[in-house]
């Protein structure tokens, strides 16, 4: 091995995200906005990484128009070095907040689609296929293809939102074996499998062949099983002060899950990594900032009000 290919090697990231950058521009209900807001849903995912420390590579598309204050900040945060360029208009969207919660997202461009499918698993770069573990926010098919370029890393599968629902029930259950850790929300299990009980939901996927299953319960926390292990644990949500945007917690806690289980290899401590990053993306507009001050020591204070709830 030449000095580059030593220093390729070494400066590899250990963890893969594979999903979106969008640019929201936000309203919200009382007609406040936020325009050129970083989000999507890989994004999201690799900041909940960034949390624990963790300089993840992002496999996105990205148009030429990307503003210059969102690019400088992506640089700043994950390995960009799996972007696919794309020679069409950055995906941006008016994310329209009532008063309720509910969101409502409205495409600003003419080509959406090709930044929420793509990249595909023949350009990832040569450096990043050593990656122990990556995250997958795809609908089973992609997930698939994923599962095939890296047949040896952990893989989180967080399916898509609009692809759970009760017409691919019985795809959804038969990719399930390919993943080491899948994650949906409460709402999207309970339309595929058609059960209210988290407990019964986590169970049906460890089941269907999930080696483990950790279902996003928002402010009730988190539901969390693996397969050949009878009790299932259950992790509180980090309370805050304040929620100002619930936007991408759930990536956030895709991404911060799966470098726990990876680096622990214990179940209750991964959904404590997740809970504390979700926590910090709930506190702020859009994507949360890994480089905000004091954060090494408000995460590991977070992280012991969980260990104190439950002891």
């Amino acid at each position: 091995m030449n000095r580059k290919d030593a220093k390729d090697a070494k400066d590899s990231p250990e963890f893969l995200c594979v999903g979106s950058i969008i640019i929201d521009d936000i309203v919200y209900p009382d007609g406040r906005t936020a325009m050129a807001v970083l989000g999507g849903g890989g994004v999201h995912t690799a900041a909940g990484m960034a949390v624990w420390g963790e300089r993840a590579g992002l496999l996105a598309c990205a148009g030429p128009d990307m503003p210059g204050e969102v690019m400088a900040r992506l640089e700043r945060d994950f390995d960009l070095r799996g972007l696919v360029h794309l020679e069409m208009p950055q995906a941006r969207a008016w994310q329209l907040f009532e008063w309720d919660g509910k969101r409502t997202e409205i495409s600003r461009v003419e080509h959406f689609e090709p930044f929420l499918s793509g990249p595909h698993p023949e350009s990832v770069p040569e450096e990043f296929l050593g990656a122990r573990g990556l995250t997958v926010l795809r609908d089973a098919a992609e997930m698939r293809r994923w599962r095939e370029k890296f047949p040896r890393a952990a893989l989180l599968w967080e399916p898509e939102q609009a692809y759970m629902s009760p017409e691919n029930r019985a795809e959804f259950r038969e990719a399930l074996p390919l993943a080491d850790v899948v994650s949906p929300n409460l709402l999207e299990a309970r339309l595929v499998y058609g059960l209210d009980d988290p407990g019964a939901l986590v169970r049906a996927m460890l089941e269907d062949g999930a080696g483990i299953a950790a279902l996003r319960l928002g402010e009730a926390g988190s539901l969390v099983g693996q397969r050949g292990r009878g009790e299932l644990i259950a992790i509180p949500a980090v309370p805050v002060a304040e929620v100002v945007d619930q936007t991408g917690a759930g990536n956030t806690y895709c991404g911060a899950f799966l470098v726990g289980w990876l680096r622990t290899g214990d179940l209750r401590e991964a959904g404590i990594y997740g809970a504390v990053a979700a926590s910090f993306s709930l506190e702020e507009v859009g994507v949360l900032n890994p480089a905000r001050a004091g954060l090494a020591e408000a995460r590991e204070g977070r992280k012991k009000l969980i260990v104190d709830r439950k002891s």
